[in-house]
This record gives C-alpha cells, structure tokens and sequence, in this order.
C-alpha cells in the first residue's frame, strides 16, 4: 500500500516508521526543508520538503498513485485542506484526517474530504469511559464524517443480549457486530456465537441504528 503523510511532526513521523516497518511505501510531506535534511536520515522513506496544501506540490509528487493519504499536522484548517484537495483533485480512495482541537470536529466529514477523523481527546475520553462503563455505548471511533461509529458495549447482568445467540438478536440492518472480547481472549463473531454477561462488543453501526443497537444490548430503566 502506498500511503502519503503530511506533517513531519511527532504524529507523522510515528505514523510513516509504524508504516513503514509493516512494509508500506510511505511518502512524508513537511514543508520546513531544515526539519526533512534533519529527520532523512532517521526514515528511509519519500521525503518531500513543499507545502501540502499546494496542488502543484502533491501533483508533482505523484498523489494520485497513492491508496492512502493522512493529513497529520498541527493545524486543523490545514489538515482540512490537505483532506479536500486528496479527494476532489486527485481522487484518493481514503483520507484519515487528524483532529487538533475538538470544536472543530464537525467540520471533518465527507464535505471536507475526510473519511476517518481522528481526535485524540475524545479517543481518550472513549477510552476512558469503555474501561469503567458497564451497561452502556460508548463511541470509539468514526468512520466516512460521522455516518458510521465503532462503538462498544459491555454486557450488563441485565442485558437482553446475555445468553442469545447473535443471529437471534433483532439487530438493525445498518449494524454489525465485528469482534466480542471476552476474557482477554478475542472471539470473531458468528451467527452461532452466544453472547455472556461481562463481554465487551465491538459494533459497528450507522448513527440512524444507534439507538436499536442500544436496545438489543442494554435493558431498558
């Protein structure tokens, strides 16, 4: 796969060595030539001094050949930028766009581009609340501008899900359980699969389904 980074920062640098050790061939853009003369050496990946939300310099450097970009700076307006020129100008299958600061969150969808934002305070908030909620959704993840969500469940000792089989619970079509944690160990779900109290359900879910998501794993107060 090939994947183009923008930002040479903590956050792009730990991206494109993460990438690059799982054998991608990663393209880093950072617009500060003294920051890409110091950090070539540590990388053996595309380095490219020029600014990122210029079309002339992702045209030169060949974007629309790449699979992935990830717009990773420290500035949202450009991480915005980055996101629409990937999509409408070159065509980029799909774009993964850092969010700095959570207020600005509503901006990063589909019209901007962006089809998977990422803001880490709020993925720390989720983390937070999926290590002590029982009983109840918490959001992890969001997918294509907020249309669809990773969410996680912890089964409670009164959920109606407890001792079903998943192909026997009345899911909504627009939600898939894609992975049940259950002891440490990890269960890829079948249709078979009988669900226990204290399981942790990764869902995967359109907002329109959230709630009859929320009704066939949480007992109603």
């Amino acid at each position: 796969m090939k994947v183009a980074i923008a930002g040479a920062g903590s956050v792009g640098t730990a991206i494109a060595a993460d990438l690059l050790a799982n054998g991608h061939e990663v393209l880093l853009f950072e617009q500060d030539p003294d920051l890409v003369e110091k950090l070539r050496p540590t990388l053996d990946i595309t380095w490219i001094a020029a600014d990122a939300c210029e079309v002339s310099s992702l045209d030169a450097a060949g974007l629309a050949t790449v699979d992935v970009v990830v717009a990773a700076t420290g500035d949202d307006e450009d991480n915005l930028v980055i996101s629409l020129l990937a999509k409408q100008e070159f065509a980029v299958p799909r774009v993964v766009a850092r969010v700095n600061h959570p207020k600005n969150q509503w901006l990063f969808n589909e019209s901007w581009g962006v089809d998977v934002s990422v803001s880490t305070p709020q993925l720390l908030t989720a983390l937070v609340e999926e290590a002590v909620s029982v009983g109840a959704l918490v959001r992890l993840l969001q997918f294509q501008g907020g249309a669809a969500h990773l969410v996680e469940i912890t089964l409670a000792e009164d959920s109606p899900a407890n001792d079903r089989a998943i192909a026997d619970l009345n899911f909504p079509r627009d939600g898939a359980v894609v992975a049940v944690v259950r002891s440490d160990r990890l269960i890829v779900p079948k249709g078979d699969t009988v669900l226990q109290m204290g399981d942790e359900v990764l869902v995967l879910v359109t907002a329109d389904a959230e709630d009859a998501v929320h009704t066939v794993f949480i007992a109603a107060p």
